[in-house]
């Protein structure tokens, strides 16, 4: 009874995903309503974001278990999953053209690096003026997210062998093994040779008692089994959000911005968490580790179910967005370039976030 008190969330999201399956037509057809249309967003949107921070929760447990960097690896891999998951499912749904991948990468590169990271930084350095963290880590993380963003982002508007900020199949392949096995070679770095890069300057890899070694399988499944709704709900949500961009005329970025909201709200909460306790190494590896697996490993599916259903995937950036993603990931370097923060550092990221928003309705 305990254990059902405390997952009651897990029984409203498949609860929900069973009625909108149930009532799928019906629920399409109220969807002309602008009041079930922004009733069922609400709903839905409430439902998936409280079953998020379920899955934060357990990663979070099961990290106290395996230490660090494996705690928040787990949570970043988990997170990416629900976003390439929803991005997917939109996709399959969606026309043969889709942006909404590379809207939702952008948006992701955006709210992580400027939005959170600027939060962070900014509370962090209110409440202890400088926190440090290990500066091989954040290296190591820059050091392959700034060319996978360029090279996804930016590299398809000047391509020759395609039309538009598209890729050739040959260039798809390649990036698709491009991303995949510079991930790899991060996570052997990150797990194996080089994990003290990853650990705060006083951390000390924990010795976890044998009664919590037993739960980590148990928490681990659970974390699955929250991840599963939110899986089923995307392609429900994806309707209401459509009619809310078509009704209002709102640009289509939108869509992939709110996506990106939905999927880093939890990792957001977990890495403000993180800095208020001065633990600014984990922060930072929930931070970059996050915008490093969503590239990476949203570039090659999208790419995949691009090459399997012969639909058009659009990666090249607006000029105006590519300017904005090259200066971001230039401050991002400045930025984690000392090992230290403080507030300043965060003042300036969160007005840059503040631009971004700005320019998603106002070219």
């Amino acid at each position: 009874m305990m254990i059902l008190r405390r997952e009651w969330p897990l029984l409203l999201s498949y609860g929900t995903a069973a009625v909108f399956y149930v009532f799928h037509q019906q629920m399409l057809e109220r969807m002309e309503s602008p009041f079930w249309a922004a009733l069922a967003f609400i709903w839905l949107f409430a439902v998936m974001l409280q079953s998020a921070f379920a899955v934060v929760r357990h990663s979070e447990i099961t990290a106290s278990i395996v230490g660090e960097p494996f705690g928040t690896l787990i949570l970043t891999l988990a997170i990416t999953a629900i976003e390439v998951m929803m991005i997917a499912a939109v996709m399959l749904t969606g026309p043969p053209v889709s942006s909404l991948a590379r809207d939702t990468m952008f948006a992701v590169v955006m709210i992580v690096f400027n939005g959170m990271a600027g939060l962070t930084l900014l509370v962090g350095g209110l409440r202890y003026h400088e926190q440090t963290y290990n500066l091989q880590g954040a290296n190591a993380f820059l050091a392959v997210i700034v060319p996978l963003a360029v090279l996804g982002l930016v590299l398809p508007n000047f391509t020759e062998s395609s039309p538009g900020p598209t890729l050739s199949t040959l260039h798809e392949v390649f990036l698709i093994f491009m991303s995949i096995g510079l991930y790899g070679v991060f996570l052997a770095i990150q797990t194996l040779r080089h994990r003290h890069y990853f650990l705060g300057p006083d951390e000390l890899e924990p010795a976890p008692h044998p009664a919590e070694i037993l739960a980590a399988p148990w928490h681990g499944a659970l974390l699955v089994a929250y991840i599963v709704p939110i899986v089923l709900l995307s392609k429900q949500i994806a309707v209401p959000i459509d009619y809310g961009v078509r009704v209002f005329g709102a640009p289509e970025a939108v869509i992939g911005f709110l996506v990106a909201a939905l999927v880093l709200s939890p990792e957001s909460l977990a890495a403000l968490r993180a800095a208020l306790a001065n633990q600014m190494q984990r922060s930072i590896n929930l931070l970059l580790g996050s915008v490093l697996a969503s590239i990476s490993l949203t570039i090659p599916a999208v790419l995949v179910i691009g090459l399997a259903t012969d639909r058009t995937v659009i990666l090249g950036l607006a000029p105006v967005d590519a300017i904005l993603l090259v200066l971001t990931l230039a401050l991002s370097t400045l930025t984690f370039a000392s090992g230290r923060t403080n507030v300043l550092l965060g003042a300036v990221h969160l007005l840059l976030f503040l631009s971004y928003l700005m320019l998603i309705f106002e070219r």
